[in-house]
């Protein structure tokens, strides 16, 4: 698995889905900028960092490819949110 360590969460106050911005550094090697906590129906979730593109739709920069991989971020990131 991933060293994932929090390099800063970025908090937002108000009544938009929006909670934080988030950048983490993985093993030690590479930092990862962007990444945003948002509230859903489901509760809170982290979407990777996202461009637009011509076509006017929302792509993903940073792809996990794996479904474990997305969970530990996802698990990572929430569980440095709430503390």
């Amino acid at each position: 698995m991933l060293d994932i360590e929090i390099a800063k969460i970025y908090r937002f106050d108000g009544e938009g889905a929006l909670k934080a911005f988030c950048d983490i550094i993985v093993s030690n090697t590479f930092l990862i900028k962007g990444l945003r906590i948002l509230e859903g129906r489901n509760g809170l979730f982290v979407r990777m960092p996202a461009r637009t593109g011509k076509d006017g739709k929302w792509y993903e920069s940073i792809r996990p490819l794996s479904k474990e991989i997305r969970d530990a971020l996802n698990d990572t990131i929430l569980a440095a949110f709430n503390e």
